[in-house]
């Protein structure tokens, strides 16, 4: 399409009027478009030949929803809700099309229309709430005009997409059609024509009230940690469905233009932004490697993940273990990992019997000579993984890409095993590999250009989000982890519960507290880290023993049934009570008296040590910007998505606060409280971390 080639097209077939929409890659709703649409209703209006308009999209979709390069910035006119009333006021009939991926605005254009035709395959929603929002143009008024109030509650309070199937089930779309969109438009015109389908004004339609249900709704939803409040204001919005409609969308309004200004929005707007910013990368113009076919080193927890990710990533996959009983019960996992996928609908039956087909499980290091990409994903011991690489440099065909699954462990040292270390690169899993989507691709001193495009290739193939991290202890997410998680237990030493610390830090919106994290991921392989550490651990810093005293006892979490906390109930935690006497009986020899600490200092102190060792992170180069330590918390850690990220979290807060916080908690541990040099610099400057982001 060219500059001035318009991205609304118009044309007539004799009775029908036609608009295609046509703005690549997924027809947007941006304002050229928005524009296009009322100057075509305009004219087909205006055309005394035409009885009936018909809305389709070329390409992807009818539209995918609101163009994204104008969030934040000023809206430019005609608004959306305004074009939508348009095209629900048109004197003739409007039917609207609906294909591929018809979210947001997209949806909500089609709900403005008199009639919908699906086509088979394509999906809907309206996921507004996921950025922070509410759907602004209509969508919490017509919607519920359409489908069950329940089911219009559902669909908008948590942004689920549907498939068009689905969507025809309920009500949404008036009929199913058939063939190309354009195609589509027209047999949907002309059964309009022929009285064959009906249409009417989605808005004229009534909506019995039923406050009891809307009540309900909001009530489930402010119980939620942490209750947002985007779905609780959709759920407001829907209330008002049961009025005239030009009252119903006045109401709509006022309730997203609340949430407009809301901090949820901005956050939520950021982790949307944050994936996409982490694929600008200096090895982005490399040709990646071509991977058909890779091993797995490690049939244990991490390597039955990786392999599952493989192939159902389309990659056969050779899987090695040290004894072929454990070979076989690794291939027994993945297997029931590909059935798992299948029911909860991510895979089809045809591909995980694919997928099966192509998985090999053995015993022999040799069967590796001929693979494309290795992930070795060993236990985390520095000898065995130089071990296994010396023998991948002997066995594996030039050319091959080496992958250490490592958690913490030096990409360089382990590299120098090998002949070839511009081949060897960290592809840090997070676990179930298969489900989590974030993969931290390490870059060593030597790793090629190509190695790292390779990396991010494959990260594409597998859906999940590549950031690029440097060589260090930890890399990106496990260096800043092991700091901050050090603020947690001076706070539990200081006088704070754990459970108090895991609930405050719940409530703020993790999925679950560091104690309940350390349960869930295994005590055992901090423990083994901490004692790797140990001779090179500053006398001046503060050692909390606890955690080392647990593990002692030869409780490591959830795996032996203790922890932190009991679970003898699976779906239950309860607080350790002997856990409460190790760390009553650690502060009487330390000679610590209690004291109290607020739910709010919790967080506090928490995130500004999160944040004060991002900030070096950064500072140093591991980590290319800001946005790429926020990606790896999102997609990684759990952090709350509608605070979007560590650093744009810091960035509410600001660089001035979190330094006057360092400094006063400095006054307790000048060791572990020293201010980062980028904090101090954005203080004194009045910069931010969006800033940089930005440079």
């Amino acid at each position: 399409m060219s500059q001035n080639e318009s991205p609304v097209k118009v044309e007539t077939q004799g009775e029908i009027g036609l608009i295609g929409l046509n703005n690549p890659p997924v027809n947007a709703l941006g304002a050229a478009v928005r524009q296009g649409l009322v100057d075509a209703i305009a004219q087909l209006t205006k055309d005394a030949s035409v009885r009936v308009i018909a809305i389709y999209g070329e390409g992807r979709a009818l539209s995918a929803g609101a163009d994204i390069r104008e969030f934040g910035k000023t809206p430019i006119e005609p608004s959306l809700p305004d074009v939508l009333n348009i095209v629900e006021a048109s004197e003739k009939p409007v039917v609207a099309v609906v294909h591929g991926t018809t979210f947001g605005g997209g949806l909500e254009l089609a709900l403005a229309s008199h009639a919908r035709i699906g086509l088979p395959g394509g999906r809907v929603g309206l996921p507004e709430v996921t950025l922070g929002i509410l759907p602004g143009a209509g969508g919490t008024q017509r919607l519920p005009r359409l489908i069950p109030l329940q089911n219009a509650i559902e669909i908008i309070s948590t942004g689920r997409h549907l498939p068009i199937s689905e969507a025809h089930e309920l009500g949404i779309l008036d009929r199913m059609g058939e063939g190309q969109p354009r195609e589509a438009a027209l047999a949907a015109a002309q059964a309009v024509l022929a009285g064959e389908l009906k249409t009417r004004r989605t808005g004229e339609i009534s909506v019995t009230p039923d406050s009891a249900m809307i009540d309900a709704a909001l009530e489930k939803l402010r119980s939620r940690r942490p209750a947002l409040e985007a779905p609780i204001k959709a759920v407001q919005a829907i209330g008002h469905a049961g009025k005239p409609i030009a009252e119903g969308l006045q109401a709509e309004r006022a309730l997203f233009m609340e949430l407009m200004a809301s901090p949820d929005r901005q956050g939520l707007i950021h982790a949307f932004n944050a994936e996409r910013a982490v694929k600008h990368i200096p090895e982005a113009g490399a040709v990646p490697r071509e991977i058909a076919s890779a091993g797995v080193i490690g049939g244990g927890t991490m390597g039955v993940g990786i392999a599952t990710a493989l192939l159902t990533a389309g990659i056969p996959v050779t899987l090695v273990e040290m004894a072929q009983d454990r070979a076989d019960a690794a291939k027994t996992a993945i297997t029931r990992n590909l059935d798992g996928a299948v029911k909860r609908g991510k895979l089809s039956a045809e591909a995980r019997d694919k997928a099966a087909a192509a998985l090999t499980a053995t015993t022999e290091l040799e069967s590796l000579a001929q693979v494309d990409l290795v992930i070795e994903a060993v236990f985390e011991d520095i000898g065995v993984k130089k071990e296994i690489f010396g023998k991948l440099d002997r066995i594996c065909k030039a050319g091959a890409v080496l992958g250490t699954n490592t958690s913490y462990l030096d990409v360089n040292d382990i590299a120098a095993m090998t002949s070839r270390p511009q081949d060897v690169i960290g592809l840090h899993f997070f676990s179930p590999a298969h489900v989590m989507r974030l993969l931290e691709v390490v870059v060593g001193d030597k790793t090629a250009p190509e190695i790292v495009a390779t990396a991010w290739a494959l990260a594409a193939r597998m859906k999940k989000v590549a950031v690029r991290s440097g060589v260090c202890d930890g890399f990106i997410g496990n260096r800043i982890l092991a700091h901050y998680r050090k603020a947690a237990d001076y706070m539990m030493l200081d006088g704070a519960s754990f459970e108090q610390i895991d609930h405050a830090l719940e409530d703020f919106g993790f999925a679950m507290g560091p104690f309940a994290v350390a349960d869930l991921a295994g005590m055992d392989i901090g423990w083994a880290t901490r004692k790797r550490k140990a001779p090179t651990r500053p006398p001046e810093e503060r050692y909390v023993r606890i955690a080392d005293r647990i593990c002692e006892q030869g409780w490591f979490g959830r795996k032996t049934g203790k922890g932190y906390y009991l679970y003898d109930d699976p779906g239950n935690r309860t607080p350790n009570p002997d856990v409460v006497k190790i760390v009553e009986s650690e502060r009487a020899e330390q000679g610590i008296a209690p004291r109290e600490f607020s739910d709010e200092d919790i967080v506090a102190r928490y995130m500004t040590a999160m944040i004060s060792e991002a900030a070096r992170v950064v500072r140093e180069g591991i980590a290319q910007r800001p946005v790429d330590v926020d990606a790896v918390f999102l997609f990684g850690y759990g952090f709350p998505r509608h605070r979007g990220g560590p650093l744009n979290y810091a960035d509410q807060i600001g660089a001035m606060e979190l330094v006057r916080r360092i400094e006063e908690y400095a006054k307790e541990d000048p060791h572990y409280w020293q201010v980062p040099a980028l904090l101090r610099e954005l203080a004194e400057t009045g910069r931010s971390f969006a800033d940089l982001n930005r440079e």
